[in-house]
């Protein structure tokens, strides 16, 4: 039996000493696509950065990508990152430089060498947000819809196990959010698992998925018509 790519037992998140979700238990499988929601300060962005290891876990039992974040060293944490593709709110698109060399940064960075097989690689990733044509272009000269596409293609360099979009939606109008979000369910259609923090219910009703509440320092499946 496949194992699921990430598993939380009896898991307490906290951000500064604060107990900000308690007793989370959650499994996700290969293929899933999960909303997490809930009112700003209810903990979406803190479970996230525990997913990825930017909040250390300090109670309960996780496994992300067959790694066990209890046990895990701070040296693996980087092997971590490569298997998960990370979406922020905000882009964090490197401003003095073009799409395509933020693109090639992420690759140096994470151990690629060849540069025929890099530039094929960010080609790939392009032409997968419809983006392929702006490699060209630097962040300022694209929209804030373009430049999300741009970091959904960022994420998915490494071909990884597990995509996080914290907010990806957050500074988008509503209907840059609907074309953003259908380039995560393509990506997601095409077997990639994405775990999605929003609090942008709109999008839920018109893309129907198991989504888990953060209410009260707890989180809870819902379903979406009480949404």
């Amino acid at each position: 039996m496949p194992q699921p790519v990430v598993s939380l037992k009896n898991v307490n998140i906290f951000q500064d000493n604060n107990l900000i979700l308690s007793d989370v238990n959650l499994e996700v499988q290969e293929g899933e696509f999960i909303y997490i929601i809930g009112k700003s300060g209810t903990g979406k962005s803190s479970l996230v950065k525990t997913l990825y290891a930017d909040l250390p876990l300090e109670e309960g039992e996780a496994q992300v990508v067959e790694y066990d974040l209890m046990r895990m060293k701070e040296s693996q944490i980087p092997f971590l990152r490569r298997k998960i593709g990370i979406v922020f709110q905000d882009f964090k698109l490197l401003p003095d430089r073009s799409i395509n060399d933020n693109m090639l940064f992420v690759l140096k960075a994470t151990g690629w060498k060849d540069p025929a097989a890099m530039q094929e690689k960010i080609s790939e990733v392009l032409e997968k947000v419809d983006m392929k044509k702006l490699g060209n272009k630097m962040p300022h000269q694209l929209s804030g819809g373009e430049q999300q596409r741009v970091a959904i293609a960022r994420a998915l360099l490494n071909d990884p196990e597990l995509i996080l979009a914290d907010e990806p939606t957050g500074n988008l109008d509503p209907q840059t959010s609907v074309e953003v979000l259908e380039v995560l369910r393509k990506i997601n259609g095409n077997g990639k698992t994405v775990i999605m923090a929003t609090h942008d219910y709109a999008l839920l009703l018109k893309f129907p998925s198991k989504t888990l509440k953060c209410e009260g320092g707890t989180m809870f499946e819902v379903v979406q018509k009480t949404v």
